[in-house]
């Protein structure tokens, strides 16, 4: 566990455009270095060499680090040439985990060298950050999303079918009860450490939409500034179920806003993901 955080200002100014950052200024870039994944999420299917789908877990190919710093100066130029927004954030998050992928450290040192003026983003599903975030306030990673799905064990088996906790394979309330620990300290030492702290909430009806509101008042209390709820999309273990409705989603999201701010503009955005929100760019035609 990182224990030797200093508590400091949090970072509450930001142009990253998933924090309150203005869309039409701020661009963003996701680097797909972090293939491997430890927890399997009932609702994820993770794909490669995609082109059709645009959701998390999905990229047309996986990256090293020195092929995404390239893409990042690709971006950057191809930005600046149109004008307008710019790229102001790098991201990992995915198409797996990427605490659990080396190559994520070794990218964010590389574009920290190559760009040191990008603010850099990580998205994880918390398993492993409180053991690896004295390396992310090293590389002076400035905002943080974790996924959190669930607030007891018992909800979180319905979630998750298994966690995979440095090479044990863990089922049921036990793996879900071993993530959700490890997710809420990792909130609370990241804040500390001055990290912008976003939570990511997969909302499923009739699975987890019970402990919606509270977990809001958890990470709030743990330091997160910010919460993003987002629709279930209909796959694997839950591709019956109806996802929930616009106005069921309008009236969650309102009734959280009052716990914690939240972020209602979230496409959902691919590993891949590179330009402004909502108008990604199309990278093979750039490339080409």
């Amino acid at each position: 566990m990182a224990t030797g955080c200093p508590m400091m200002k949090m970072k509450q100014q930001t142009d990253h455009p998933c924090f309150g950052g203005d869309h039409s200024k701020a661009g963003r870039i996701h680097l797909p270095v972090a293939p491997g994944c430890n927890i399997k999420c009932g609702f994820c299917e993770r794909r490669f060499d995609c082109a059709n789908e645009s959701r998390p877990g999905v990229t047309s190919k996986v990256l090293n680090p020195d092929q995404a710093v390239g893409r990042v100066g690709l971006v950057k130029r191809h930005m600046e040439a149109k004008g307008g927004a710019q790229l102001k954030v790098v991201g990992i998050a995915g198409p797996g985990d990427p605490l659990a992928n080396p190559k994520t450290f070794e990218t964010f040192a590389k574009v920290k060298d190559a760009f040191p003026e990008m603010a850099l983003c990580l998205s994880t599903n918390g398993l492993l950050l409180t053991e690896y975030l004295d390396r992310l306030v090293n590389l002076d990673v400035h905002s943080l999303t974790v996924t959190i799905n669930a607030l007891t064990p018992e909800t979180g088996a319905k979630v998750y079918e298994w966690v995979n906790f440095h090479g044990e394979r863990l089922d049921g309330e036990l793996g879900a009860a071993v993530l959700l620990k490890r997710q809420l300290d990792g909130v609370r030492y990241a804040a500390a450490a001055g990290m912008l702290v976003k939570i990511n909430h997969v909302y499923i009806p009739g699975i987890n939409d019970h402990e919606t509101l509270d977990l809001a008042v958890k990470v709030r209390q743990l330091g997160a500034t910010m919460m993003n709820i987002i629709p279930v999309i209909p796959l694997g273990m839950f591709k019956g179920v109806e996802p929930p409705s616009e106005a069921t989603m309008e009236m969650v999201r309102n009734q959280a806003e009052l716990i914690l701010s939240q972020a209602k503009h979230c496409k959902q955005c691919r590993a891949d993901a590179a330009g402004v929100v909502g108008e990604d760019l199309d990278l093979t035609a750039l490339s080409a």
